[in-house]
């Protein structure tokens, strides 16, 4: 399995130029049963990335355009009436794939936004009073344009609960942009992938995860983590119990790649940033601008905490 996944990261690595970071990021977050959260401005290889990952495993892959009159029956499906025998049958949406591109999020309606969120926290689609369960793995992969441009919704702060990291890409070095001149991998490199990894394999690996070790003293810092952003003046809402749990599997994942069975504290605070900050709410909407006040305030306060050695 450390094979496989030296395997799948060199293979996205050969399509998104760009820093090798958010390729971990995104690994860890698959291996931790969570759903990322791509934002940049367009045009920096958010879908590109998301679409190499795909690529890269056996499972079922779907893509989803979302747009201002995209309805949830759009996402989920919907049941139809068979005109020979009249008997009710559920039509399955394109949310029933193991990894699902939710491209542009936020360009579509609260409404629609919110459909997802049954599937993302629980693994399970409601229609008509019947739940449908999803399939093994399952992995959102939504990307957002910032908040501020013409034509988007901010996703409510429950809604980013549900994603395990919010991700952003930045801009490629001058020299991966040169080599994105020359060998344009959307177009040469992108269709040619093959799976790597089979669904078996990264349900294996999930179970791996689970058994990485979390220690009293590393389970003390991330709750005195948790609590100092609770009592900080300057942070409306801290972090929730929720967000404690994600930052200890994203912890445990991170360490898997790193060829650990054991969380160490500098797993913990390298994560801080794209597993807590859109989780907090220091006044307003949810912005670029104060997500990146989140992230220096997070830093700021987890620099004052004992870290345990």
């Amino acid at each position: 399995m450390r094979e496989q996944l030296d395997q799948l990261r060199d293979q996205i690595q050969r399509v998104y130029l760009g820093s090798p970071e958010p390729i971990d990021m995104l690994l860890c977050t698959l291996f931790a049963r969570g759903h990322a959260l791509l934002e940049d401005v367009p045009g920096v290889g958010k879908t590109l990335l998301a679409s190499s990952l795909a690529k890269s495993v056996d499972t079922p892959f779907s893509r989803i355009q979302l747009t201002p009159d995209m309805l949830p029956a759009d996402l989920l499906g919907v049941s139809i009436i068979s005109p020979d025998t009249h008997e009710t049958r559920f039509q399955r949406g394109p949310i029933f794939a193991s990894i699902v591109l939710a491209d542009e999020i936020n360009r579509t309606t609260p409404r629609t936004q919110s459909a997802l969120l049954e599937a993302m926290s629980e693994g399970f689609v409601s229609i008509d009073g019947q739940r449908h369960e999803l399939p093994h793995p399952f992995m959102v992969v939504a990307t957002q344009n910032p908040n501020d441009f013409i034509g988007t919704y901010p996703l409510p702060e429950n809604q980013l609960d549900r994603f395990l990291m919010r991700i952003s890409l930045g801009y490629p070095s001058a020299e991966a942009e040169q080599d994105l001149l020359e060998i344009r991998p959307a177009q040469t490199i992108l269709e040619s992938l093959a799976p790597v990894i089979h669904a078996e394999d990264v349900v294996n690996i999930q179970k791996q995860v689970d058994q990485v070790h979390l220690s009293e003293p590393v389970r003390h810092y991330i709750v005195n983590i948790a609590r100092t952003t609770r009592d900080s003046d300057q942070i409306d809402v801290g972090l929730s119990p929720r967000g404690s749990l994600a930052l200890a599997h994203a912890s445990r994942s991170r360490a898997w790649i790193m060829g650990r069975d054991y969380v160490e504290p500098d797993d913990v605070y390298d994560l801080l940033v794209p597993v807590c900050a859109h989780r907090l709410v220091i006044g307003g909407p949810s912005t670029g601008v104060q997500w990146a006040r989140a992230a220096e305030l997070l830093t700021e306060l987890a620099q004052s905490i004992k870290v345990p050695t």
